[in-house]
């Protein structure tokens, strides 16, 4: 079945729908990240690339399978976004001393540039994606949000 152009638009509340927290989670969700992948398209990027960058930035020596966690995929999934990390010469790994077996995450010379000007692209993002909220709402939001995901 195609879309219709002259299809019914959804009712706005939605009944049923509106007030479930996670549908109205996944509705912000989807335009917050929306903004955000448009943004990053310059950079041939996507958020999960983007959060890998700022996790091996602040725990440099991290094992895939703990990136994993951090970003909270499964390891298998880890592996395209790590290969496309180190064929843009941004992050490498680099076999651990202490266990042959294991590879630690770092950042290159020039992921580190570019995670410093990513890191304002996404406040920019954010801010444009929240804008219809005051900095007290969007604090306010952040904290609840935190506390639903146990942070």
């Amino acid at each position: 079945m195609t879309a219709d152009a002259t299809a019914p638009a959804l009712p706005t509340p939605v009944p049923g729908l509106d007030d479930l927290v996670g549908y109205a989670l996944r509705r912000a969700q989807i335009q917050v990240f929306q903004h955000f992948v448009e943004q990053l398209a310059a950079y041939d990027l996507r958020p999960a690339q983007f959060s890998a960058l700022a996790i091996i930035h602040d725990t440099p020596g991290i094992t895939q399978a703990e990136l994993a966690r951090g970003l909270a995929i499964e390891p298998p999934q880890a592996v395209p976004l790590l290969n496309k990390l180190e064929a843009m010469d941004l992050a490498a790994r680099v076999r651990s001393k202490a266990d042959k077996r294991s590879y630690g995450l770092y950042l290159s010379k020039a992921g580190e540039t570019l995670l410093a000007e990513l890191r304002e692209v996404a406040a920019q993002s954010d801010a444009a994606a929240t804008a219809n909220l005051s900095d007290g709402e969007r604090a306010q939001l952040l904290g609840l949000l935190r506390k639903v995901y146990g942070a």
